[in-house]
């Protein structure tokens, strides 16, 4: 509804547009005392910048007030609304919460209204008019607050994801070795303030959200076209910082029950070594145990005896050829009990408990086996080769 014309008579208007430097001065002076956060930002040339602009606000409120015709100063024109659109925005830039510039606009508001209506019944107004003027007054204040909100709103979306987006091109960098100097770049430009080590955990998609929330906040995530995965594989790499010593232990208990694979700790800009490590883990067949994940520094003789598995099947054919003419009854215990052998340096009562049976058990066996093998269970490196071919049970 358009103000009736006597609301402001042509005296009281230009009592109001007289009074507009001081009314701008006192409410930015009111808002740096009931709002710290703005006490710096306002001081200097910049408060009076704010000034400025406190007082072309108000002046383009009067001047739809008063316009002929009737104009309705509760809906402001447009570069009005750009500029508190504009304001919204550079408060999110600066780190300012919305909470913050709302109530700076209440604290306008309020002080504003005040000077205004003082000034205004100074110069004329009739007192029945003030209800309407003070309707007008907030429905403009609350329309440049709107805008503010917006502008906000959307810097903060838009920072948002541009950020999410230097995040991942960073983890991206990582995982594919990228230089160092390419690194520090891209962790600059998402400003990311680089760990001392990054540890990557190999997780399925569907527990990456989960686990990321009791992750260190600078946690670094991947999830599509991991290089060197299986592309129908749907998992995700998380790049952990400082998760070495104490902090390894916190991560694998955090990472119960979600099927997770954890590499080595390596300086940041090697991360790349901590994911091929848990990649290689993967493709090995090295699997979670239950709600245990795979913690590949636990694993590394598993990892080492797996790395070539055909190297591996081959060597356990040739050093296990003179059990080739037993039943797989009789072989699997004569197996089993070399490999029990060699793990406990041929101590028998040790070997009787792991395998549990009795010593004499043992002994027996231990017997064919020498007659199967003959001098070469004294010689280091049939040992050897026996050690490294049963020291992985056949998968």
């Amino acid at each position: 509804m358009a103000p009736e014309q006597d609301t402001f008579p042509p005296e009281v208007a230009a009592a109001m547009r007289a009074g507009l430097p001081a009314v701008a001065e006192r409410t930015v002076a009111a808002i740096v005392v009931e709002v710290p956060s703005y006490a710096e930002a306002f001081s200097g040339p910049m408060g009076r910048k704010i000034e400025n602009a406190v007082q072309l606000a108000l002046g383009g409120f009067l001047e739809l007030a008063t316009a002929t015709g009737g104009a309705d100063p509760s809906r402001p024109i447009g570069p009005a609304l750009e500029g508190a659109y504009a304001l919204g925005r550079g408060e999110a830039r600066t780190g300012r919460t919305m909470d913050a510039l709302l109530a700076a606009y209440r604290v306008g508001a309020r002080v504003a209204w005040r000077h205004l209506s003082e000034t205004a019944v100074a110069a004329g107004m009739p007192a029945g008019s003030l209800a309407r003027f003070a309707e007008l007054v907030f429905a403009y204040i609350d329309q440049l607050s709107a805008a503010s909100a917006s502008g906000h709103a959307d810097q903060l979306d838009t920072s948002g994801r541009l950020r999410r987006r230097h995040l991942e091109r960073l983890a991206e960098l990582l995982l594919t070795g990228a230089s160092p100097y390419d690194l520090q770049v891209a962790a600059e430009r998402a400003d990311w303030t680089p760990p001392r080590t990054l540890t990557a955990v190999l997780l399925p998609d569907a527990r990456a959200r989960g686990a990321l929330a009791v992750m260190d906040v600078r946690t670094l995530q991947a999830g599509e076209d991991l290089p060197g995965a299986e592309p129908a594989a749907e998992r995700a790499v998380l790049l952990v910082p400082d998760a070495d010593g104490y902090a390894r232990a916190q991560l694998v208990r955090a990472l119960s029950g979600r099927e997770a694979v954890v590499g080595p700790p390596r300086p940041w800009q090697q991360a790349r070594s901590s994911y091929s490590r848990a990649l290689r883990a993967l493709q090995l067949g090295l699997r979670p145990d239950g709600e245990v994940p795979v913690d590949t520094e636990l694993r590394l003789a598993d990892l080492v005896l797996r790395a070539d598995g055909e190297a591996l099947a081959d060597l356990r054919a040739q050093v296990l050829a003179p059990l080739d003419e037993l039943g797989p009854g009789p072989r699997e215990k004569l197996v089993e009990t070399l490999r029990s052998w060699l793990l406990h340096h041929g101590r028998r009562e040790k070997v009787a408990a792991d395998l549990f049976v009795h010593p004499q058990t043992v002994r027996y066996r231990m017997g064919q086996l020498r007659d199967l093998y003959g001098e070469r269970l004294d010689d280091p490196q049939c040992v050897l080769e026996l050690t490294l071919a049963l020291g992985a049970r056949e998968r």
